[in-house]
């Protein structure tokens, strides 16, 4: 298996990292997206979309960072790490949707203005970034991992954007399940950090 990754991207990372938690072994192909390698007509012949990750599985195309994690749990059997029972596959699902919805436009936006220079209202994505972290912070009121009572994909899944949203200047000194939440997932046996970048917040401890 290829998977088409940027090491900056928090989208290849959670694929990175779900396959390295879950020991599935794939060849890394890196793309320059500040010279638009994923916009090249080579590559959006495989990916229209024009985006990382993309997974190859032997010709088998698989995109979108969500999707690629799913097709790997299911592919390995992995029902530890995506339940295959009703309430805990929705438990999974509702995560993956927040992941690409509020995480996207929150922290993760946030960071695209520092990293990649977007053209976001900096007010605007930090608020949102806060809203949702806050509601997360809620959620490890009651329970160690987000979706039950142990990892899962959706762990996966919310870890690389909040793990550096610092580099957005998305404080996360007030969210201290979150950060404890952060630590957990640190330690688990195959983690893989998202490779860190001196700006933002973590600017000051460069």
């Amino acid at each position: 298996m290829k998977l088409y990754h940027h090491p900056l991207s928090g989208h290849s990372h959670r694929v990175r990292l779900l396959c390295s938690l879950l020991g599935i072994k794939v060849d890394l192909v890196e793309l320059d997206l500040l010279k638009g390698a994923h916009k090249t007509p080579e590559y959006l012949r495989l990916n229209r979309f024009g985006q990382v990750p993309l997974l190859d599985d032997d010709g088998l195309l698989i995109a979108d960072s969500n999707a690629i994690m799913v097709y790997l749990a299911k592919k390995h059997g992995r029902t530890d790490w995506l339940p295959e029972e009703p309430a805990g596959a929705a438990a999974v699902q509702r995560w993956l949707s927040v992941a690409a919805g509020p995480i996207a436009f929150g922290p993760a936006a946030a960071r695209l203005i520092t990293v990649f220079g977007a053209r976001f209202d900096p007010d605007e994505v930090i608020t949102r970034a806060h809203a949702i972290l806050q509601l997360i912070d809620m959620e490890f009121q009651e329970r160690n991992w987000i979706a039950g009572d142990r990892p899962t994909v959706a762990d996966v899944a919310l870890y690389s954007y909040i793990a550096r949203a610092p580099e957005g200047n998305v404080d996360l000194s007030s969210h201290g399940n979150v950060r404890r939440w952060l630590d957990r997932v640190e330690g688990l046996p195959g983690f893989v950090a998202f490779q860190q970048t001196p700006v933002g917040l973590e600017a000051a401890h460069s």
